[in-house]
């Protein structure tokens, strides 16, 4: 019998965790000080989850404050604790989970090189047109592109121009913000 389903003395032990990892993006404000990076980022990784997508920026400069975007995979449960654990940090003025919070807006921006020599150089740029992928740098051998959207986007730019000579990928990670009027 799976170990987690022997009786315990408490009914709780019928119930198996079923809950499938879900992608949540938090938004976390912080007081910019040294050190609290570190913290948010070591409550994480120190229950075993992986940051995808990691942005820091100072928000308010009078008030010096920073807002930490970040992109995690976890059950429900465990998405819970985080944000609670998040909250007493004492620096952390406020927790938002944008993805259960609704339609947030997410955008990411991303550096790409391509070369771009011979009969593959117009496709590029053609490509480059149709997703509004700006050129920051050109040489007679090379593009570099600015791609800003989602980041489903960037990676379906990505993907077309390994064929055509996809030389180096930066990526900023995600930068989120919620809808409405309402301000974090």
């Amino acid at each position: 019998m799976n170990a987690s389903l022997l009786p315990t003395g408490s009914a709780y032990f019928l119930t198996q965790e079923t809950a499938t990892p879900e992608r949540h993006t938090l938004s976390v404000l912080v007081d910019n000080e040294p050190g609290i990076l570190a913290r948010v980022v070591g409550l994480i990784t120190a229950r075993g989850f992986n940051i995808e997508s990691l942005t820091v920026s100072e928000t308010e400069h009078d008030k010096r404050l920073s807002r930490i975007t970040l992109v995690t995979v976890a059950v429900p449960k465990t998405l819970t604790q985080i944000k609670l654990q998040l909250e007493r940090l004492v620096p952390v003025h406020k927790v938002h989970d944008l993805t259960a919070e609704g339609a947030a807006l997410e955008r990411e921006l991303a550096l790409i090189k391509v070369k771009g020599t011979g009969e593959h150089r117009s496709e590029t740029l053609r490509l480059a047109d149709a997703f509004r992928a700006q050129v920051v740098d050109a040489t007679t051998e090379s593009f570099v592109f600015e791609v800003t959207g989602k980041s489903s986007k960037i990676d379906s730019f990505i993907a077309l121009m390994v064929p055509l000579g996809l030389v180096e990928v930066v990526r900023t990670g995600l930068a989120a913000i919620s809808r409405g009027p309402e301000g974090m």
